[in-house]
């Protein structure tokens, strides 16, 4: 009834249309009427455009809101939910010990070295010129007998000098006396996950009990697997266990600190809870400690999607392996520094999942190893709530929705919905108190630049959705390392501002229609509050559509 009622309406307004430019082309021929006929004219469109409003769009747009508030109360109830325990959590002064058991591996007086299981230790490259020797220098100063892991270099760039400086480095610590194994890629088929699985192949391999994982530019402490190995060894149910990342530029720049916000809310927050009340959390592909025998039973590493790590975790969970995230076990890595690599990551971290959701639901919905009330913390809050609904909600609705309701009066949007009183903002707050406490004063910088960020991150999700564009793109994510400590402190003096031409068609676009929202507004609304909280989103679109955030790095 609603589309018969909509197409009847329009088709009235293109007869009227039609009548009105009949008799404007019969009684033009003085052009002294010209101007009084443009009058009319505006007169009849002002006219059409008030009842397509009131019938048509405001209704559209009130039943837009409503949907998207409800969801918003979803998303808030989720997100209480995870601070509930993660507050829990803390006041208990939980520990992963009190869940599993830990026994520290020592030397057997009988059996010396051998006491200690075969650690494989796997560092994909592709052209990491800068950060190569900071990973490779880590991992070789573990403190675990070097007759019992083995360094594993899985090369794959296309440039050459770089492949010499890798192999290079791998000769210097094979003439100290660890076993460093050089593997060169000569194409980069599968991407990471086809380095991984080309590593696990060798025979020297498939000695090993255990797989250490570290990104190029990831620093372990000496302690890492004295502290990580145990949990394995001891509790055979676990595939894996996740360690903490921290960040050695977060200090960069304004980008670097509100990735740090971000990524600190993941670990200390998702993570911890995820693993303690669920007993289920994600890979992140870095720092961290697999069961060989948990990747094999998994499946093996699979290129479907850009996030094998979270693939090869959902995985082994629906075979009944749990997994375990160990807070204070940390490793020094580095936040992508320019806008471009930031943005090339995000939509990494957003199309995969998203495209992982839409491969391996049917699997969830199968398995029989995993309980009711894990499939549904898999579906619901791991999987729709937080990596697909969180980005398309907010985008809709703070970027969408909330604006043109200025040019449709008649459409109600409640104040608590726009500035996330009373629900969210207690939250955020929480969030970066608890996770970030030094960056409590960038609060609200950090909710402007998530909000520009939802633009790149709802495209990533549709794509991943869909199966459409970039969906299996995978690009670097560019580190500047401490070879390019020089490079930074230019930038540092620069005021830590990519000062290069680099547009963002799409923010700029969102930014011109915030800004005309707002102009609108001004002339015609009632109240100025939406004014300046559209003009304060619209300046944050300008400034990140033009690319004037992150380090500015000459070639």
């Amino acid at each position: 009834m609603g589309e018969v009622a909509a197409k009847s309406f329009f088709n009235m307004l293109l007869i009227k249309m039609e009548h009105f430019f009949d008799e404007l082309l019969i009684q033009t021929s003085d052009t002294t009427n010209i101007q009084k006929y443009l009058a009319i004219l505006m007169m009849h469109l002002a006219e059409i455009w008030n009842k397509a409003r009131v019938k048509v769009i405001a209704p559209s747009l009130q039943l837009a809101m409503t949907i998207c508030l409800v969801l918003q109360v979803l998303l808030f109830i989720e997100v209480l939910y995870m601070y509930l325990a993660f507050v829990y959590l803390k006041l208990s002064r939980y520990k992963p010990e009190n869940s599993y058991k830990f026994e520290p591996i020592r030397e057997d007086q009988e059996f010396g070295d051998a006491a200690y299981p075969m650690i494989l230790v796997q560092i994909p490259m592709y052209n990491e010129r800068e950060v190569y020797k900071l990973s490779i220098r880590a991992v070789c100063g573990l403190s675990w007998p070097t007759s019992r892991f083995i360094v594993q270099i899985l090369d794959g760039s296309s440039d050459f000098s770089t492949r010499e400086l890798i192999k290079k480095e791998c000769q210097y610590w094979v003439s100290k006396g660890i076993n460093v194994q050089y593997e060169m890629r000569d194409n980069r088929n599968g991407y990471k996950a086809g380095a991984l699985s080309e590593g696990l192949s060798h025979s020297y391999a498939q000695m090993c009990e255990f797989a250490a994982i570290f990104d190029a530019d990831f620093q372990p402490d000496p302690d890492f697997l004295h502290r990580s190995v145990p949990f394995l060894v001891n509790n055979p149910e676990l595939a894996f266990l996740q360690a903490r990342w921290i960040f050695v530029n977060s200090n960069d720049c304004i980008m670097t600190r509100m990735a740090e916000i971000s990524l600190n809310y993941q670990f200390l927050v998702e993570q911890q809870v995820g693993s303690t009340v669920h007993e289920f959390l994600s890979f992140n592909g870095s720092a961290g400690l697999w069961r060989i025998r948990a990747i094999v039973d998994a499946g093996g590493w699979q290129h479907r999607t850009t996030v094998e790590d979270m693939d090869l975790a959902t995985r082994a969970g629906l075979q009944g392996w749990k997994s375990v995230y160990v807070n204070d076990l940390l490793v020094k890595s580095e936040l992508p520094s320019t806008f471009n690599a930031f943005r090339n990551q995000q939509h990494r971290w957003y199309c995969g999942p998203a495209n992982l959701f839409r491969n391996i639901l049917p699997s969830i919905l199968v398995s029989r190893k995993v309980t009711i009330w894990k499939k549904l913390h898999m579906i619901y809050s791991f999987f729709l709530i937080r990596r697909i609904l969180a980005q398309l909600v907010a985008f809709t609705f703070f970027c969408i929705l909330i604006p043109a309701s200025k040019l449709a009066p008649e459409v109600h949007v409640p104040y608590w919905g726009t500035i996330f009183l009373p629900l969210f903002l207690p939250l955020i707050v929480l969030n970066v108190l608890l996770t970030t406490p030094r960056s409590l004063h960038l609060m609200v910088i950090w909710i402007l630049f998530e909000n520009v960020m939802t633009v790149l991150r709802t495209k990533a999700v549709i794509t991943g959705l869909l199966g459409i564009g970039r969906v299996n793109e995978w690009i670097v994510t560019k580190k500047l390392g401490t070879a390019s400590e020089e490079k930074q402190s230019k930038s540092r003096k620069r005021g830590c501002c990519n000062t290069g031409v680099n547009i963002h068609t799409p923010e700029l676009l969102i930014g011109v229609y915030l800004f005309g929202c707002s102009c609108y507004d001004l002339m015609f609304g009632h109240s100025h509050f939406y004014m300046i909280y559209l003009s304060t989103q619209a300046v944050a679109f300008f400034v990140m559509g033009f690319g004037y955030v992150g380090t500015f790095v000459p070639d």
